[in-house]
C-alpha cells in the first residue's frame, strides 16, 4: 500500500498545529495556505491550559512561549464602576499542571510556522496556494482543488484532506453547501495595543463594562526591565443593531481611535484610564464579532473540517485557538488508533463536533462573560458589594460551567493522560 498522505488546507494555528502533530505520529502531510508570505499579523489571543498541555507535548515549551508572550495570572471582570464582579488566578496559580499563556498571535503563528518547517522541511508550507475544493475518488482518497498565486489551478491526491481554512472555509461550504451566512449578532470590536504599564498582578485579563459596552484589556508581552511597559493587547466592544446585517465594506479594516473613543471617553478609574490607553495605540482595527451556526458533522468520508472551519466562535471565552490545537491533537490520537483512515475522522467527529458545537453557542450567548449580564439585569452595572447582587457561589459556579464545556475544568485536565501516548505512531491502515 502507498505511504498515506494527508493534505491540509489552511496553514494557520489549526492547520499548522495539525501538521507539527501528523509529523510527530509519523504521517507525511502538506500544508496549502492562501497567502504569499507568512507574516506576523494580529493581536492578542489566549492559549488555555489544554491547548498549553497540547504544545508542551509537541515540544513548544515556555522558553518558545515566552518569547511571544507570557502566563496569565489572573482572570477577572470589573462592573462598570470599576468594582470587582469576580477574580482568580489563573494556570500555574490556580494549580493547574500547565501555564495559560496571554501571546501575540502573529508571532505565535510564525514560531509554529518555524517550527513546522524546521521538523517536516522548507516545502512542507506551500504558500499562495489556496484549497478551494475537494473531489472524492473511487479509491475512497480525496483529491484537493487548488488555486495558485499565478491563476493556475493544481489537483492534489491525497489519503485524507483537513479543512483548516478558517470561518470562510471553501472546503465547509462545499461539505455543507446550504449552510445559513456567516451570523453577527450585533456586537463591533475595536482592537489594538498599546505600550503601557500592566494592571493588577502585571499579568491580568480584565474584563470590564456590561455585555453591551466593554473593554478586555491583558499584556501579550514581559514588561521592559527598564520602563516597566509592556504591549497591552486591549479589545473595545459595543452592540448595537443588527436587524440590517454588517454595512461595512469588509469584516476587517484600519480606523481612527476617533471613529469609536467616545463610548468610552469617561472609563477613568484610579487604577486606570482607559481614553489613554485607547488613544496611545499605533494602530486600530474594526471588526463585527462574528461566528457561525453549528453543523451536524465536521466529516464527509476522507475529509474533516477543524479550527474555525469546523467551529468558529465568538471571542467571549478566549478559546477559540485553544481548541483548534486541540483538535490537531484528537485528530492525531484518532489516527493512531484508527490508522490514516476515514475511520479517524469519524471517531474525530463523534468525539467532538457534538460538545463544541455548544461551546459555539455558549459563546454567543456571552460564555463566561455572561456574569456581565447577570450584573446588568440586577444592577445596571453599577454596585458596591457585589455579593449582595450575585452570590459568590453563583459566581463561581456559573465560570466553572463554562471550563467544564471548553475543556479546561481544571482536575479533569490534571488527571487526564496525554492525548497522544509519547512515541506513539500512526498506521496507513486501521490496526483492527
Amino acid at each position: 500500500m502507498p505511504e498515506p498522505l494527508v493534505l491540509i488546507a489552511g496553514g494557520g494555528i489549526g492547520g499548522l498545529a495539525a501538521a507539527l502533530t501528523f509529523h510527530q505520529i509519523g504521517v507525511p502531510c502538506i500544508v496549502f495556505e492562501s497567502v504569499r508570505e507568512l507574516r506576523p499579523l494580529g493581536v492578542g489571543i489566549n492559549l488555555q491550559p489544554n491547548a498549553v498541555r497540547e504544545l508542551y507535548d509537541l515540544g513548544i515549551g515556555a522558553d518558545d512561549l515566552d518569547r511571544v508572550g507570557l502566563p496569565a495570572k489572573e482572570w477577572a471582570m470589573v462592573g462598570l464602576n470599576g468594582n470587582d464582579i469576580y477574580a482568580e488566578p489563573r494556570g500555574l496559580l490556580a494549580g493547574y499542571n500547565w501555564p495559560q499563556y496571554a501571546v501575540h498571535r502573529g508571532l505565535f503563528h510564525v514560531l509554529l510556522h518555524e517550527a513546522v518547517r524546521a521538523r517536516i522541511g522548507p516545502h512542507a508550507v506551500r504558500l499562495g496556494e489556496r484549497v478551494t475544493g475537494y473531489e472524492t475518488n473511487a479509491d475512497g482518497t480525496v483529491t484537493a482543488v487548488v488555486e495558485c498565486a499565478d491563476g493556475t489551478v493544481a489537483r492534489h491526491a491525497g489519503t485524507l484532506l483537513i479543512g483548516a481554512d478558517g470561518i470562510h472555509s471553501a472546503v465547509r461550504a462545499q461539505m455543507h453547501p446550504d449552510q445559513p451566512p456567516i451570523h453577527w449578532g450585533g456586537a463591533i470590536m475595536w482592537r489594538g495595543t498599546t505600550r503601557a504599564k500592566p494592571i493588577r498582578t502585571g499579568s491580568s485579563f480584565v474584563g470590564l463594562g456590561t455585555h453591551r459596552q466593554r473593554m478586555v484589556i491583558y499584556p501579550i508581552s514581559h514588561p521592559d526591565p527598564d520602563t516597566g511597559l509592556a504591549t497591552i493587547n486591549w479589545i473595545a466592544e459595543v452592540t448595537v443593531d443588527n436587524s440590517q446585517g454588517w454595512q461595512s465594506s469588509g469584516w476587517f479594516k484600519q480606523v481612527d481611535i476617533d471613529a469609536f473613543i467616545h463610548h468610552f471617553e469617561d472609563w477613568r478609574y484610579d487604577w486606570l484610564d482607559v481614553p489613554a490607553l485607547l488613544r496611545a495605540a499605533d494602530i486600530v482595527y474594526e471588526n463585527p464579532m462574528i461566528d457561525r451556526d453549528p453543523v451536524a458533522t465536521w466529516r464527509d468520508g476522507a475529509v474533516a473540517l477543524m479550527g474555525d472551519a469546523a467551529h468558529a466562535m465568538y471571542p467571549t471565552g478566549s478559546n477559540g485557538a485553544s481548541q483548534a490545537i486541540v483538535d490537531a491533537r484528537v485528530l492525531g490520537a484518532c489516527m493512531v488508533e484508527h490508522g490514516v483512515t476515514p475511520d479517524a475522522l469519524k471517531a474525530y467527529d463523534d468525539r467532538l463536533c457534538g460538545p463544541i458545537s455548544d461551546v459555539v453557542l455558549r459563546n454567543r450567548g456571552a460564555g463566561p462573560f455572561g456574569l456581565l449580564n447577570i450584573v446588568a439585569e440586577r444592577c445596571g452595572g453599577e454596585f458596591e458589594s457585589i455579593d449582595d447582587v450575585v452570590p459568590p457561589r453563583e459566581r463561581a459556579e456559573f465560570v466553572a460551567g463554562y471550563k467544564a464545556a471548553a475543556g479546561f475544568a481544571m482536575e479533569k485536565l490534571n488527571a487526564a493522560p496525554p492525548t497522544i501516548a509519547p512515541g506513539a505512531r500512526a498506521h496507513a491502515q486501521s490496526p483492527d
